[in-house]
């Protein structure tokens, strides 16, 4: 501490030196009207102590509860408040739990802040129920922390209200809190500003999760139905085991139902997604394509389990919430999958997805020849037979007949007429190929459930395998807001941007104003590429496919001079104004359940307006001055209320967050981490034929000696052998 630095901290106290002894003691200059004094009363002994925890910081230092003495009738009519360093720290001694060894082992020392400080209050209970000052030593035998250091000490550290809403906003979108207390850091301009340290983010973070605990479940099914109570529109449903543990769990909110499933459910995707909570519950989202031609989520499941069962349970979940099957679905080749929707979507089509049958393609026949003959890799880098496959494979133009022909020219040609696994897909060629798709409407829409692995890997940015269920929701509900952000941002694209045109052509203009933005340059390259085509009947169905004219079409409707575009050409799905303006229907967050909402609303129009008075003012430095002081001014009116009412505890906040729990029979317990198939890594034994191809592919070293591979210098059989030689010769 320099001179001047201590100077200015002497000022801020009174020295006094006990002549006997020569000991000083230190008596802090605060103001009267937060000084502590002998006949004062307060309502509660939590408003007495948030009166002298005021006056401490102001003093520089912290204080704490202590002694609390007790009548007959077990009611507290003395209670102390003391400094924080009041008495002395005792070294804890732990016993060894060893009979032979008796020996006690004296915990680390880690340093104590006790000095015997005797600075303290003492309070009593009156006959009105108030708590009166009878004493108040106020002289220390320390001195004060300094002004700039008063954020370490813990009574100037707190995650109130506002660091816990910016905590758990972050949190939402899958920011922890050590990240959160680098960005308060910044935003306030200093740790010292920040009135928390990183320990005490980590620690709310730590705390509110044990305070869920294993209400976890409990607390997300009552949400749940408190939402649907608020939001009519609102479905979910849940299923239970023998032993109260959550087995599936069903939701979809009114604008899903209304607003997107209805215009858009004609087809979707379900994917099994994985490591999106703690307990490996299995996440599945339903997925369809909106009019911009972009992921839009219909509903969302938490399965405990992928049996036939859960599936078939999930399902009529979805159809009693929305009231309709779809006319395709798309999931990939799980066995369960497949036989849930035979037996509850029995008018919807089923299509495999092709993108996962392509990736296994190149390791399937890979696998087949590898130790037969290195025809296999050959093979694989074969772009001939990989040019043919695609063209056949992702082919949606040539009709089956021409699709089989091509395909059995294939297998003669490269040899595969035997192989098991394309036999295999070659039968189930009706559930994933599209040459047999063109005569169903919209079938060619969603080719793979690529589109569902996109929606996983989106949902996968905000989740994380290590969050609660509660924490889940929140995470799903931002995701949500983002990809309905996304609507809305090409909806305004589309009513505001106008494409360039690329032709004279009257019909060109009349699609940009019934098309939406996406739609419309997808019609116009089709538009460009006219004049491949003569055929009005046209046998390339992209209409019937995908809902969008195909430049067959336009061509003829060129060629008579047509100057109205024809609406019975117009999928409903693919215009701008499908969806009205403006629709969007009640919703009420997941985290917003069961917390104040009156006062989160007032809080968020505080920052608002707090941002736009600073950003107006921002250039005009005296009038910024003035707002800034007219703000300050209600600090001290602040601290009065406080004082008056303390702010609830954090467990009395966490009950706000999550509701009053108790642990009952009837309570929903979480599940118990279940194996799902592709969660994780699992040690299975492998074949000869696999262990081969695995080292084929890693790059060997040569051995230093013969230049071989397969060994190295020390194994290698010329090394030993000119040992053996040179031995021999030496004897």
């Amino acid at each position: 501490m320099s001179s001047s630095d201590f100077a200015d901290n002497i000022s801020k106290w009174e020295e006094r030196v006990c002549i006997n002894s020569g000991r000083k003691f230190f008596k802090p200059k605060v103001s009267g009207s937060i000084t502590p004094a002998v006949g004062m009363f307060f309502k509660s002994f939590d408003e007495a102590f948030a009166f002298y925890q005021r006056y401490a910081l102001a003093a520089g230092f912290s204080a704490r509860k202590n002694t609390s003495w007790k009548n007959v009738g077990g009611l507290v009519k003395i209670r102390y408040i003391v400094c924080s360093k009041e008495g002395f720290h005792v070294s804890k001694e732990i016993d060894s739990g060893s009979a032979e060894n008796s020996k006690k082992i004296v915990r680390r020392n880690r340093g104590s802040k006790r000095v015997g400080c005797n600075a303290h209050v003492k309070l009593i209970l009156k006959n009105n129920n108030m708590f009166k000052i009878y004493y108040f030593e106020e002289e220390h035998n320390h001195i004060f922390v300094e002004d700039e250091d008063i954020h370490f000490l813990p009574a100037a550290r707190s995650i109130d209200y506002v660091k816990e809403s910016f905590i758990s906003g972050l949190s939402a979108i899958n920011i922890g809190p050590v990240k959160a207390f680098s960005i308060m850091k910044t935003m306030y301009g200093g740790f010292g500003e920040v009135g928390a340290s990183k320990v005490d983010c980590k620690n709310y973070r730590r705390d509110l999760n044990l305070y869920i605990g294993e209400y976890d479940a409990e607390m997300v099914v009552r949400r749940l139905i408190r939402k649907k109570e608020c939001c009519p529109g609102f479905k979910c449903d849940y299923v239970i085991g023998e032993d109260r543990r959550l087995k599936g769990l069903f939701w979809a909110d009114e604008q899903s139902k209304k607003k997107n499933y209805t215009v858009f459910g004609d087809i979707f995707g379900f994917d099994a997604t994985y490591k999106s909570n703690k307990y490996d519950l299995v996440f599945v989202p339903f997925t369809g394509i909106d009019n911009h031609f972009r992921n839009v989520t219909f509903g969302g499941a938490l399965l405990g389990s992928e049996t036939s069962d859960s599936y078939r349970w999930l399902l009529r979940c979805f159809v009693n919430a929305f009231g309709s099957e779809p006319k395709v679905v798309v999931t990939d080749q799980d066995a369960a999958m497949k036989r849930a929707i035979k037996d509850v979507l029995s008018r919807s089509r089923h299509r495999l997805c092709m993108w996962h049958i392509w990736e296994k393609l190149k390791t399937k026949v890979l696998t087949a020849f590898y130790d037969i003959t290195n025809f296999g890799p050959v093979l694989s880098a074969n772009t001939d037979f990989n040019t043919r496959m695609t063209h056949v494979v992702w082919n949606d133009t040539i009709i089956p007949k021409d699709f089989e022909t091509e395909w059995h020219l294939i297998m003669s040609t490269f040899g595969l007429e035997n192989h098991e696994w394309l036999k295999d897909m070659y039968d189930l060629r009706f559930d994933w190929i599209p040459a047999y798709y063109h005569g169903e409407d919209l079938a060619g829409l969603m080719h793979t459930t690529s589109r569902c692995e996109s929606e996983n890997y989106f949902f996968g940015q905000i989740c994380n395998p290590r969050c609660t269920l509660v924490e889940f929701f929140t995470h799903f509900e931002t995701a949500m807001d983002i990809q309905r952000h996304e609507h809305r941002r090409n909806d305004h694209d589309t009513r505001y941007i106008e494409c360039k045109p690329w032709s004279d052509f009257v019909l060109e203009k009349q699609a940009s104003e019934i098309y939406t933005k996406t739609i419309f340059k997808d019609i116009q390259v089709q538009y460009s590429k006219q004049e491949d085509g003569l055929s009005i009947s046209c046998s390339y169905k992209r209409f019937e496919q995908f809902g969008i004219l195909c430049r067959h079409i336009f061509y003829v409707l060129r060629y008579d001079d047509i100057s109205e575009f024809p609406r019975r050409y117009v999928h409903r799905r693919w215009m701008r104004d499908v969806i009205s303006v403006g629709s969007n229907h009640s919703n009420i967050r997941f985290d917003e359940i069961g917390r104040n909402s009156e006062i989160d609303k007032v809080y968020r129009e505080i920052v608002v307006a707090n941002e736009y008075v600073v950003n107006r003012l921002v250039g005009d430095l005296d009038e910024l001055c003035r707002y800034r002081d007219h703000i300050k001014s209600y600090i001290d009116k602040a601290d009065e209320v406080m004082v008056v009412a303390p702010p609830p505890s954090r467990k009395e906040r966490f009950a706000d967050i999550g509701g009053n729990l108790e642990k009952s029979d009837s309570m929903i317990r979480v599940s118990i981490k279940i194996r799902t198939k592709e969660c994780g890594v699992q040690k299975r034994i492998k074949s000869n034929r696999e262990i081969a191809i695995q080292k084929s592919s890693k790059i060997q070293k040569s051995c230093r000696v013969c230049g071989g591979k397969g060994h190295n210098s020390r194994t290698c059989k010329d090394k030993v052998s000119s040992n053996v030689i040179g031995s021999s010769n030496a004897m």
